[in-house]
């Protein structure tokens, strides 16, 4: 299976080198007041799929900060609950902190 794995990422590889050989020409990216930057297109291209990745990276540590912080909060309130007799210890605790 590791070999599999490996063959697919040397062929991924393969295929964005060979895309990025294929638009290595200059593209003038234009902004605001006149302003312009030119680089070539697999340049744009990698800067813009890097950031659209930081947004989603961002997105999701929120996400997985509130659903921390509600855990936390569950734990607690399972604390302070009288011990029943179906759960004798939390496994939970462990696991998340």
């Amino acid at each position: 299976m590791r070999y599999i794995v490996r063959i697919i990422e040397l062929a991924l590889l393969v295929f964005l080198i060979a895309v990025t050989v294929q638009n290595s020409h200059m593209v003038e990216f234009k902004l605001f007041f006149g302003q312009s930057w030119s680089a070539p297109l697999i340049v744009f291209l990698l800067v813009f799929f890097i950031a659209g990745a930081a947004v989603g990276l961002l997105a999701t540590f929120s996400y997985y900060l509130r659903m921390r912080k509600e855990l936390s909060q569950l734990k607690k309130e399972l604390r302070s609950r009288p011990p029943s007799s179906k759960v004798a210890v939390d496994p939970s605790d462990a696991l998340a902190d």
